[in-house]
């Protein structure tokens, strides 16, 4: 598989890491320390865990764009990841009374990510059982 067919889904794991930076800095920072958003209202501890994950999953897109070939599989993680968000987001602001439409832009993100990176993905080489399942290289000794 050429590395080149996968630069595309390289180039989208770094903007998706820069989203997810922002919105872990936000979380950490504006909803939990400085408590400038409150609506929902959210404990400040679990403002801040949630965005020390947006920083992992920030960290783990930066780092496999580099190698994206062969951590291919990071693609079906963060495609796991990002439609529970998306369903999870959109079935509150559905159906939870009173609960803000704050967030609808994100849900629009975070779909646009998931997309591309289904699209990027097969464009790119990859199969649907390397976007969703590791390469096991067996080492004999």
């Amino acid at each position: 598989m050429n590395s080149n067919r996968l630069k595309p889904l390289a180039i989208t794991f770094i903007f998706s890491g820069v989203w997810d930076t922002v919105a872990g800095i936000l979380y950490i920072f504006i909803i939990g320390i400085g408590r400038l958003i409150d609506n929902p209202p959210i404990d400040p501890f679990f403002s801040i865990f949630l965005g020390s994950f947006f920083i992992c999953f920030a960290y783990l897109q930066f780092m496999s764009a580099f190698n994206i070939k062969r951590y291919a599989f990071n693609v079906g993680c963060l495609i796991i990841g990002r439609t529970f968000y998306v369903v999870q987001l959109y079935g509150f602001m559905f159906f939870i009374e009173d609960f803000p439409a704050t967030f609808w832009f994100t849900g629009i993100i975070d779909t646009g990510f998931t997309v591309l990176y289904f699209i990027f993905g097969l464009k790119g080489g990859l199969s649907l059982k390397e976007m969703f399942l590791p390469k096991i290289d067996m080492v004999e000794g």
